[in-house]
């Protein structure tokens, strides 16, 4: 089955409804103030109204409390977590009822054991390239590396997903990946998704 589809780091409310209209699977929108794409006044009742599509928010090391909040003003169905978030504080999260995502940054000296804590707790993994800082790079990581990944837990693809190779990675052949996660290489300028590109390789 074709991997899903989340375009991620949504910011411009007519930008979001053409988006919507090509009919992604998710979308994310990002709660971590020190992110280019931070959602900053973005309505609340404006994302509550969307219809059709599951909508992400993304944080960075946030409190529960501030979590819990954005779930239930935004509307989110899922959680994606790009911090050093604990098991234990994804435990917490739980009774959300929301589809919870780990992301971790993947390189050649990643520890692959780390996921084994947070496999019962969280819907899915994401992996993205390993960064000094948090949050996305906008670089691709070596895909061979998923041989490593022995766990059956499926998983979102992310990091330097661009026109050129997106189509690689949608033919991966692992029947773990979940969804292709796109963003910086799909756009006009940070938030501003470019339609034009994402027809070109989604609507075909």
């Amino acid at each position: 089955m074709r991997p899903k589809l989340k375009i991620c780091g949504m910011r411009f409310p007519a930008n979001i409804e053409e988006v919507v209209l090509l009919k992604p699977d998710y979308l994310g929108f990002i709660f971590y103030e020190q992110s280019k794409r931070y959602i900053a006044d973005l309505s609340p009742q404006f994302l509550t109204s969307l219809q059709g599509v599951n909508k992400v928010g993304v944080f960075v090391n946030d409190s529960i409390d501030r979590i819990k909040s954005a779930v239930d003003s935004y509307g989110l169905q899922a959680i994606q977590l790009h911090g050093d978030e604990s098991p234990a504080f994804i435990e917490s999260l739980k009774e959300l009822e929301v589809s919870l995502i780990k992301a971790f940054g993947v390189s050649k000296c990643f520890d692959w054991s780390r996921l084994d804590a947070y496999d019962a707790l969280v819907d899915y993994f994401l992996f993205d390239t390993k960064s000094e800082n948090y949050g996305g790079t906008g670089k691709g990581f070596d895909w061979s590396l998923l041989e490593n990944y022995t766990l059956d837990k499926p998983f979102f693809l992310s990091g330097g997903l661009s026109p050129d190779n997106v189509e690689e990675a949608l033919s991966l052949a692992d029947h773990r990946l979940y969804a292709i996660d796109v963003n910086s290489r799909f756009e006009k300028s940070p938030g501003l998704k470019d339609l034009s590109l994402l027809q070109s390789v989604f609507c075909r």
